[in-house]
């Protein structure tokens, strides 16, 4: 399994994988990797030959009084766990890399 952080990594990853016939299964989380997680992920496993997760704890799903910074984190066990159920790559941007500065939101049509 790969971990990149940067956007343009996945779009360059993902990108090779189509040019090359595969189907693509993406399955973006927060984290705190649970069984319900791990069945979408299988699913995707099993549906498609190239498999994405992200994990990316959005600090806009927060309100105020909400503690974005207590939210959990655990990027290792979460990894393992993505390891063991035949994940290709794993995204893990920060709130910067989605939310850059400048930046519109942006969509592109194939």
């Amino acid at each position: 399994m790969e971990i990149v952080k940067k956007p343009l990594d996945v779009s360059t990853r993902v990108g090779s994988a189509r040019l090359n016939g595969r189907t693509i299964g993406f399955v973006p989380t927060m984290g705190a990797l649970h069984e319900g997680h791990a069945s979408l992920v299988r699913m995707a496993r099993n549906q498609t030959d190239y498999v994405v997760v992200s994990i990316f704890v959005n600090p806009k799903q927060f309100g105020p009084g909400e503690d974005f910074n207590r939210y959990p984190r655990n990027i290792e066990k979460d990894s393992e766990l993505l390891r063991k159920l035949g994940c290709d790559l794993l995204f893990t941007p920060s709130p910067e890399d989605v939310y850059s500065p400048g930046e519109r939101t942006r969509v592109l049509v194939r």
